[in-house]
Parts: structure tokens; sequence; C-alpha cells
């Protein structure tokens, strides 16, 4: 793994599907010695921050009772 001209390292796919990173997951560095510690942050808020994402996104004016109708034919 190289560092880029900006000072940018891209961590393998494989690695952020095991830590669950996703773009825009904070992390801290940390240097010991002459190592770089990358530390995923806890976010408590991640699952506010989808919500707030989405919220109002919504292109269809159907109730909350006419989507459980709709998904409960589905599966009759």
């Amino acid at each position: 793994m190289k560092i880029d001209t900006e000072g940018k390292i891209t961590i393998p796919p494989e690695i952020q599907n095991q830590l669950k990173l996703r773009p825009g997951t904070e992390v801290k560095l940390e240097v010991i010695g002459d190592t770089l510690q990358i530390r995923k942050l806890q976010n408590s808020n991640r699952g506010k921050e989808i919500i707030a994402a989405i919220r109002g996104k919504a292109t269809n004016r159907l109730t909350t009772n006419d989507i459980m109708q709709l998904t409960r034919e589905t599966y009759e």
C-alpha cells in the first residue's frame, strides 16, 4: 500500500466490509512509536443520520395503513 500525492491511502474493500466502514465513518488516527493506528469511532447517531437522510424522500402519499395493507397483500 502506498500513500498518494495528496497524503491519502485507500483502505481495501475487505477491511472496510469487515469493520463496517462506510463513507462518512469517523476514525481516529494515533501514532504509537513508528505505527499508525486507525481506530473506528463509535457513532451512536448512525440511525438518526440515516433517518434524517431519507426523511421526506417518499414520492407516494400512502398512509401507514395503506402501506401495511399492500405488504399483507403481497404475502397472501
